[in-house]
């Protein structure tokens, strides 16, 4: 591992930790990621960011720290989200190479040196990238379909979106932090974005033994939609050639209607009529919702207001 003298930068490595909700897995992610990182024999830290919990979480990270001085928590006065927290880890983190790693143990902390090793053969982002996932199959069909349309439409080519096992060199980092939108964190794909060299390894996961996931298909299908109006304006370039086909559909139906009262002397079938338009007016309903969804964007960035906000910290 390159030693810490050779660097410019005060330490190595940071390990960013984002936590909600955690209280039964801390102290065993502890356990094992010490002895770990202990292990490569260089300078770290290991930076916690309580994302709001509502259980004990921050306790146990406050004792933690108690006998660790590598050990700093934060603790937000509410819940941002995973990826801020991710963010304000990366502002607050001191080493030349920053990894993530979620604290519910499904990526084991003993695969951090794996995403170094590819670091130090050049490369400035290392994605994990869960190949035998062992989540339930519903969630990982999800999963799939979500990330081969968003490659489809953003263009951001990742095989796996949702790990947060990644190591990130510091140019990076900073260039994500200085990103000045409200709305666009998410972080693996501005990864993407500003990386020169970017590699996805297959790391081992593992069923989650303690706890509940933090992701519900609902709000999978929310991150998912997200990332997809951040990242690209296809969807409502797609509404403007919608827009065009439903109005010439529109008058073509029209003229047919017409021309059958003409030829034919036959009803105009109000119930067809109905339903068409019950049709149209469902599509344009969704068109106005994703297009508030662009505006809403425009909204949160011009307010301004802090990504998030700190009330404890222990460093």
């Amino acid at each position: 591992m390159k030693p810490n003298s050779e660097n410019k930068f005060p330490l190595y490595l940071s390990v960013v930790i984002p936590v909600f909700n955690e209280q039964e897995n801390l102290e065993t992610l502890y356990s094992r990621l010490k002895p770990t990182l202990e292990n490569l024999k260089t300078s770290y830290e290991i930076i916690f960011i309580d994302d709001g919990s509502m259980d004990k979480s921050w306790i146990i990270m406050e004792e933690i720290k108690k006998n660790d001085n590598s050990v700093k928590t934060f603790q937000f006065n509410r819940n941002y989200g995973q990826h801020t927290a991710i963010l304000a880890g990366f502002e607050l983190s001191k080493g030349e190479v920053i990894v993530t790693i979620d604290a519910d143990l499904q990526n084991p902390p003993e695969e951090i040196p794996k995403l170094l090793k590819e670091i130090e053969n050049g490369h400035d982002v290392v994605g994990g990238w869960r190949k035998n996932r062992k989540d339930p199959f519903f969630r990982k069909f999800i999963s799939q379909m979500g990330n081969k349309v968003l490659a489809r439409i953003t263009g951001i080519k990742l095989k796996d979106y949702g790990c947060m096992l990644r190591a990130y060199k510091r140019e990076v980092v900073e260039r994500i932090c200085e990103v000045n939108e409200f709305s666009s964190f998410f972080i693996p794909a501005l990864a993407y974005t500003y990386s020169n060299n970017l590699i996805e390894i297959v790391v081992d996961h593992n069923q989650r033994q303690e706890g509940k996931s933090k992701y519900n298909l609902l709000k999978l299908a929310k991150l998912n939609f997200d990332i997809l109006t951040s990242f690209s304006l296809i969807p409502i370039q797609l509404i403007t050639l919608l827009g065009v086909f439903i109005a010439l559909f529109g008058g073509l139906f029209g003229l047919i209607l017409i021309l059958v009262k003409i030829f034919f002397n036959t009803s105009n079938g109000i119930l067809s009529l109905i339903s068409i338009f019950s049709v149209f007016t469902g599509i344009l309903t969704f068109f106005l919702g994703l297009i508030g969804e662009y505006i809403g964007r425009i909204y949160l960035e011009v307010r301004r207001r802090p990504r998030y906000i700190i009330t404890n910290s222990k460093e």
